[in-house]
């Protein structure tokens, strides 16, 4: 009888915080961290700043974060503004081995809230549907 590989199942889908900021981007890491409590949240990368540390976005952080976080359930990006909705919108279209795996969505959220509730979602085991309404229920909660 033929020796077969067990299937590998998907992880949990990863999250990627792009930011301007590198402080930023790890600060709200680590809150949504943080506020997951207990357990093993899912993966979360900060891609904040460009590569000398400057106040920007980077194609290439971005790139590893999504590589560092994907188990092949998804990764969720939120971006905190502007351009860095464009390079990851960029890099989304981009076709090849520079491409990012198709499982990549971008979150229209707000970056903290948004962050929190993904990784909370994703931490759960809920899956790329769920994460990204979670998302959009952090965009539409009313504060008032």
């Amino acid at each position: 009888m033929p020796e077969t590989t067990p299937r590998q199942e998907p992880g949990r889908v990863g999250l990627v915080l792009v930011s301007h900021s590198r402080q930023v981007a790890e600060a709200t890491a680590r809150l949504a961290r943080d506020l997951v409590g207990a357990g093993d949240p899912a993966p979360v990368a900060p891609a904040g700043g460009v590569e000398d540390g400057g106040v920007g976005t980077s194609a290439a952080l971005v790139r590893r974060a999504v590589a560092a976080v994907d188990e092949g359930a998804g990764v969720v990006v939120l971006c905190d503004m502007g351009s860095a909705v464009l390079t990851v919108k960029a890099l989304l279209a981009e076709t090849g081995p520079e491409a990012l795996p198709a499982g990549v969505r971008i979150a229209d959220a707000p970056f903290v809230e948004g962050a929190v509730a993904a990784l909370v979602t994703a931490s759960a085991g809920a899956g790329m549907d769920l994460v990204l309404s979670a998302t959009d229920d952090a965009r539409t909660f009313r504060k008032l």
